[in-house]
């Protein structure tokens, strides 16, 4: 197989999971929001045009994220001794993509639209707090796995040397996937605190447009197939 090939096979994966499918819809949508801001002063059918594509990819991947607050629900079903920030940030990503359907309806128009802005806010303060909370979860599980990585280190030469070696990259993975879970959590509560309390940096289109494609691409980067 040819690298071309298994590029391709990759993406087959990628765009079959539903994460895979959002992360792509969620660079469009990043990306038009950035040509808007961009174009509106000189293009101005451009920048109708790549504000057409951000509203209706941001509905789509609403769309896209149906019952997905089930995932958190199930995580603390099957871990009903979990630690305390395990259980805040499950509900607070919960309350997050509860909310997130009726803000969808709102914006669809199903709904009263003059509600969105209220489905917004409490969406977007759960949001916040899960993922104070799991980027918590993240530096601690790092701080360990850099504990473990120096404890495989230190071992004398004796030691089975191919099992400390996979084992040392394993952490190291880990490692790397945690750090692009919590640049992708810092980007998306940056777009949360623009709904929770608007200011002119959050809100600024190039922030926001930053900040999502920073979440898309480590998203990208972490669903990925190995």
């Amino acid at each position: 197989m040819t690298p071309t090939d298994d590029t391709i096979d990759k993406l087959v994966i990628f765009l079959a999971k539903r994460d895979g499918i959002d992360k792509l819809v969620k660079t469009f949508q990043y990306v038009s929001k950035l040509i808007h801001h961009q174009s509106e002063p000189l293009h101005p059918f451009l920048a109708s045009r790549a504000k057409l594509l951000e509203v209706t990819s941001g509905l789509s991947r609403k769309a896209f994220r149906s019952g997905r607050f089930l995932s958190g629900f199930n995580a603390l079903r099957r871990n009903p001794g979990a630690p305390h920030l395990s259980i805040f940030a499950n509900a607070g990503e919960m309350v997050y993509f509860f909310f997130d359907h009726f803000l969808w309806l709102a914006r669809a128009g199903v709904l009263d639209p003059s509600l969105a802005p209220r489905f917004s806010f409490v969406s977007a303060f759960g949001e916040s707090v899960g993922y104070v909370f799991f980027i918590l979860l993240d530096l601690i599980a790092i701080r360990k796995g850099l504990v473990e990585h120096g404890r495989l280190i230190s071992q004398k030469a004796g030691r089975d040397e191919t099992e400390r070696k996979e084992k040392e990259k394993a952490i190291r993975v880990d490692r790397v996937m945690r750090l692009m879970g919590i640049a992708a959590n810092i980007a998306d509560l940056i777009i949360a605190m623009a709904d929770i309390e608007p200011n002119r940096f959050c809100n600024h289109a190039v922030t926001l447009g930053i900040s999502g494609l920073v979440s898309a691409w480590s998203g990208w980067y972490r669903n990925w197939p190995a």
